[in-house]
């Protein structure tokens, strides 16, 4: 019997969230359109988070040249150590820290924030003036995430990129013309577009898991800080599972 109410349970949470999601998407293309709302959103989510991503891409870059090039110095190819970064940083490292940091940022503030305003019926309040909490609270959310975090990537990528051209410099000795030729030279078209759709994914589950988990919080004050930690998990396994589907896929296609 608890295995039946628990597996119910899932299924009610997926139906819910799913719902939520298609009601989102419907209200992208419906007025009233809420610019301001959607602006400070985009602030928050991008300028906000631009030294956190700045940070994350710089050491993921000096730690890649690090580890590349003493992986490839025992095949003399440790000059070729840009080809690793900027190909991985681009398909896969980029979006993924990125987003990761970003979820946990970003994905948790939306949580709380909207989990506050449940448990004070802010959100009951709207609805009696007649207004859909769903259209001016989610929908702006999900515009800025899907705005905003695909920038945050190119930005992740580009820190790297030149993080690993510092250690390549400095430590390893590495001409700056041979290491920014190879850098781009190993880059074609399909890394390019998988580093754009990847992080746009990751913004949209990032912003409707944070939302979600808002708007289902219960239990007063106490259930805003349970939100907040199921929508850093939630968004955390969905980015990662995300990412290894939408990675086979481009390898199939």
């Amino acid at each position: 019997m608890r295995l039946k109410e628990t597996i119910l349970g899932y299924v009610w949470v997926v139906q819910e969230f799913t719902l939520l999601c298609a009601r989102t998407v419907v209200n992208l293309f419906r007025p009233p359109y809420y610019v301001r709302e959607t602006i400070l959103q985009m602030d928050r989510i991008g300028v906000g988070s631009l030294f956190i991503v700045v940070l994350t891409g710089m050491f993921t870059g000096m730690v890649l040249a690090l580890q590349g090039a003493v992986q490839l110095e025992p095949y003399g190819a440790s000059i070729y150590v840009s080809r690793l970064i900027s190909t991985s940083v681009v398909r896969e490292l980029g979006p993924v820290l990125a987003a990761l940091m970003i979820a946990g940022r970003v994905g948790t503030g939306i949580a709380s924030e909207l989990a506050s305003m449940t448990v004070t019926e802010q959100i009951d309040a709207m609805r009696a003036e007649g207004i859909d909490p769903i259209h001016k609270l989610v929908t702006t959310r999900l515009i800025a995430c899907l705005c905003m975090i695909p920038l945050l990537t190119i930005v992740t990528d580009g820190i790297a990129i030149f993080g690993g051209w510092l250690v390549a410099k400095l430590y390893l000795g590495i001409d700056s013309y041979f290491y920014w030729t190879w850098a781009f030279e190993a880059l074609r078209r399909q890394d390019l577009v998988l580093g754009l759709i990847k992080p746009a994914v990751f913004g949209f589950f990032i912003a409707m898991v944070g939302c979600y988990a808002g708007f289902a919080t219960k239990g007063g004050t106490v259930g805003v800080g349970v939100s907040t930690t199921q929508s850093m998990v939630s968004s955390s396994i969905l980015i990662l599972a995300s990412d290894f589907f939408l990675t086979k896929l481009f390898m199939a296609l």
